[in-house]
């Protein structure tokens, strides 16, 4: 029987019904026991337990749902470098460097896969780094007293920056560094919108106040830890990722209440006042004062007006040792806090179980990413002797077909706007000619090209073989560009110079073992304990493997996965560094932690002075003995001893 157009469907009739039933029941019973509640209540109490939790829920997604509303991102526009269009084209440089001898205070930016000249930056020197200082400072003042929700709108409007404009930010990237684009999209923008996402979901979680157990003693108290911002901190940061290396640091110190100032490598000085400018842009668009966040692009001789200032709070610092050993000694001066990640010379231990063919893509790119310039890239690659031929045999044709270039103007890629009229197109003048082949971009200088043809001829000379490149590359096309050829190099002992110092290029270095405790000796074997790898199918051994590595990071059938996962804590071991970023422990080290106590029941109950303790003692016999009474009673280990105490309390205080 069909019904009625409109009708209810008949079991939904039914479930009603049911409901209604019981409820009536369910009110007989509530009549049944509490006759009294039924008059005092004048509606059905089954009817109002039900509506008081759907009025809970309500209003739960109504606060979810305006919480959303006041922290939704804002769009942000930015003017579009034309540098980093396709189809720029800039003056070559001959001999291509940062420095002007006609012009001493300017930074030179350029191209090193291309030697284009990209910008002229002037230096800061010690006044304009004073400047910002005071600048930051301020703004800091008025920030601190944002809410923790004022602060993830602008995260919030900071990821829809990167997500929107993801193209344009790995492009810039790309120009001032010479990396792919492919590159740029691991490490620049996954690492950036993992580290976002993270302190936003969890930021307030780890920086509201936090109640610790308490003790005996303090049984009447309240105690807390307030984390509190530090006020103006320095990050001085490496040049390698120049999005993720200015933008990370900013993300967690904002978040906690500080103003940062980011000192960038000269190196990468016109990429870093891009990505500045757009963390500015977020936070003028969302209402606060962008001089908040600060650009310091300076030569070494004035970084000390920030590493030695008494308005910096915190430093964090990531580069080489020898410069990290410098900051931190000129930090002393203040006792400014300093937090370390240096070098690296991570291992990959690869156990005979270890699948070779599903890994060897892994194994590639964990070396030669960013052209081997990744702090936590592998530069050795300890093989079991068993299967060392095999995974030879596996990684030498990969290497040998790595072609370098120019991924901006060699390869055709993303939807940028093109600097390229229709007819220059066609006639093929600057457009780069589609299905080139860009593996790996160059290197950021040559300054330690020269270090490293002498790091491989000696280990040659010592018994390894050189099997794929060992020396600087001369493109073809970009002859002025800084190029390393892909190179691998096996039959590498702990004993040779190259398997101690850290590379930082495209050297896909080889060592062997016979047993796993002389592939974890080797792979402890270096100054160094940044982060490192286990490869193997025996999930065991892998595991006791990875229990014995000196070092800050372990991934076990992976390489560097870690760090996008931004709730674990990212720093080394050893001469690797000390303290760590992200995670909590990173966030937490952006705030002074304040142990706060307070009475629970003031002013009912509060903590007095004893007679037996207090000024004047006027027997010092029944102070000791009170003393002790208290410790006994409050620590002793059994219950004689705290029953002692409590005697000794009471007759010590007759």
């Amino acid at each position: 029987m069909l019904e009625p157009a409109g009708s209810p469907p008949a079991y939904s009739s039914q479930l009603v019904n049911k409901f209604v039933d019981l409820v009536k029941q369910n009110d007989q019973l509530i009549d049944r026991y509490f006759p009294t509640l039924q008059q005092r209540v004048p509606v059905s109490p089954t009817s109002l337990l039900v509506g008081s939790i759907l009025t809970f829920f309500i209003s739960h997604l109504f606060n979810r749902f305006i919480t959303a509303l006041v922290e939704s991102p804002l769009p942000i526009k930015l003017s579009v470098p034309e540098q980093a269009l396709k189809g720029w084209k800039g003056k070559i440089l001959e001999n291509p460097g940062i420095t002007s001898e006609s012009s001493p205070g300017t930074i030179v930016c350029y191209d090193p896969a291309t030697a284009y000249h990209i910008a002229d930056i002037k230096a800061d020197d010690e006044v304009s780094i004073k400047l910002k200082i005071s600048k930051a400072k301020q703004a800091q003042l008025r920030w601190s007293k944002t809410s923790f929700g004022q602060r993830r709108k602008v995260l919030n409007t900071f990821q829809k920056w990167v997500v929107d404009d993801m193209e344009m930010i790995a492009r810039v990237a790309a120009r001032d560094t010479g990396k792919t684009a492919i590159d740029a999209a691991f490490g620049e923008l996954l690492t950036t919108c993992s580290k976002l996402a993270w302190v936003t979901s969890n930021g307030e979680k780890v920086l509201r106040p936090e109640t610790r157990p308490n003790n005996l003693l303090n049984a009447h108290k309240i105690c807390e830890v307030w984390h509190e911002p530090l006020g103006v901190v320095v990050a001085c940061v490496s040049w390698n990722y120049s999005a993720h290396n200015t933008m990370g640091p900013i993300i967690s110190s904002i978040f906690a209440g500080n103003a940062i100032i980011v000192k960038a490598s000269e190196l990468v000085a016109w990429s870093a006042k891009y990505f500045i400018e757009g963390v500015r842009e977020c936070l003028r668009v969302c209402g606060h004062d962008p001089e908040l966040v600060q650009l310091v692009t300076c030569f070494p001789e004035a970084a000390e007006s920030l590493t030695k200032s008494d308005q910096i709070a915190h430093i964090t610092f990531i580069g080489s040792e020898e410069v990290g050993r410098k900051v931190a000694m000129a930090a002393t001066k203040e006792l400014t806090p300093v937090t370390l990640e240096l070098g690296g010379k991570d291992p990959a231990i690869i156990l005979e179980s270890a699948d070779l063919k599903f890994f060897n893509s892994t194994f590639m790119r964990s070396c030669f990413q960013g052209a081997g310039q990744n702090c936590i890239g592998i530069e050795r690659f300890i093989v079991s002797s068993k299967i060392v031929d095999k995974f030879l045999s596996l990684i030498v044709p990969r290497v040998k077909s790595i072609r370098c270039g120019s991924f901006m103007d060699d390869v055709d890629f993303g939807h940028a706007p093109s600097l390229v009229k229709s007819q220059d197109a066609k006639k093929g003048g600057a457009k780069a000619v589609q299905g080139d082949q860009v593996d790996c971009g160059a290197m950021i200088t040559d300054a330690r090209f020269g270090r490293l043809e002498q790091l491989i001829q000696d280990a040659v000379k010592q018994g390894a073989e050189l099997v794929v490149g060992g020396k600087r590359l001369k493109h073809e096309k970009w002859a002025n560009g800084h190029y390393f050829q892909p190179t691998l190099i096996t039959g590498v002992t702990s004993e040779m110079k190259i398997a101690q110092e850290e590379l930082f290029a495209p050297i896909f270095l080889v060592m062997s073992f016979e047993t796993v405790e002389q592939a974890v000796e080797i792979a402890n074997s270096t100054r160094y304990g940044l982060g490192s790898s286990v490869f193997g199918n025996n999930k065991e051994e892998c595991q006791k493997v990875a229990e014995r590595l000196k070092c800050g990071m372990v991934n076990i059938n992976d390489f560097g996965v870690s760090y996008l996962n931004q709730g674990l804590p990212f720093g080394g071991f050893k001469k690797s560094g000390y303290g760590r970023f992200a995670g909590p422990e990173g966030l937490l080290s952006m705030t002074n932690p304040k142990s706060v106590t307070r009475n629970r029941f003031d002013p009912l109950i509060r903590t007095g002075i004893p007679p037996p303790l207090d000024y004047p003692l006027h027997q010092p016999s029944k102070s000791w003995n009170f003393v002790k009474g208290l410790i006994l009673f409050a620590y002793g280990l059994n219950l004689k001893s705290r029953l002692k105490g409590i005697l000794d309390l009471i007759l010590a205080g007759i």
